[in-house]
């Protein structure tokens, strides 16, 4: 993913480490939250990251700054870099492409990310992909095809739109749930996910930057 915003980050503050001039820097997936790595970063490092937008780091064992992604071509793409209150460590904020750890895995605490509702329906969703239709409403769905999903949310749409119409706050959360359900339905239909429609909401806020 090319991002089009330039990420600007003030680093006048920073409390840099007096013995090796470095920082911690954890990575931190945009679209999910989940954390992904720690690395370190000198000077150097945090500017080619600001002037690239490609994460570097300084690596400690081979003593030179060190792009993530330099070999295996699983590159983070620079979102946003903060400081913590005492100015002695960043958090940075990326689209990773591919995993981040160098096992393969997304991160490098693989049971140590809480997953939202969302991540955890959805991978129930795509479970039931290709089960019999007599299994669960969801792998009836998938039977049925796109049609019918497509159908499906464009019936829970109207209802949750007249459910705000008359103000039913209760019925309101009922019918959003039973539009984003079958919106995640439709979405792997269509090999997509509710990541995608994250990546595509950001691009649009830094386009209009």
């Amino acid at each position: 993913m090319t991002l089009s915003a330039t990420v600007t980050f003030d680093t006048s503050a920073l409390a840099w480490d007096k013995q090796n001039d470095l920082l911690p820097a954890v990575v931190q997936n945009h679209l999910t939250g989940k954390v992904l790595m720690l690395g370190y970063m000198n000077k150097a490092a945090l500017e080619h990251t600001l002037e690239t937008g490609k994460v570097t780091f300084f690596s400690r064992s081979k003593q030179r700054l060190w792009t993530k992604g330099e070999t295996s071509g699983n590159t983070l793409d620079l979102v946003a870099i903060d400081k913590d209150c005492d100015n002695d460590s960043l958090l940075v904020q990326v689209i990773p492409n591919g995993p981040t750890c160098h096992t393969g895995t997304e991160s490098c605490w693989p049971n140590g990310n809480a997953h939202s509702f969302i991540d955890n329906l959805t991978n129930v969703i795509i479970s039931r992909k290709g089960q019999s239709a007599d299994s669960s409403y969801t792998a009836s769905l998938f039977e049925r095809g796109t049609k019918r999903i497509a159908q499906k949310v464009g019936e829970e749409g109207l209802e949750t739109a007249l459910a705000a119409a008359t103000h039913d706050k209760e019925e309101l959360i009922n019918e959003a749930s039973d539009l984003m359900y079958h919106l995640i339905v439709l979405l792997e239909d269509q090999q997509l996910s509710m990541a995608d429609v994250n990546q595509n909401l950001m691009q649009r806020h830094l386009n209009s930057q």
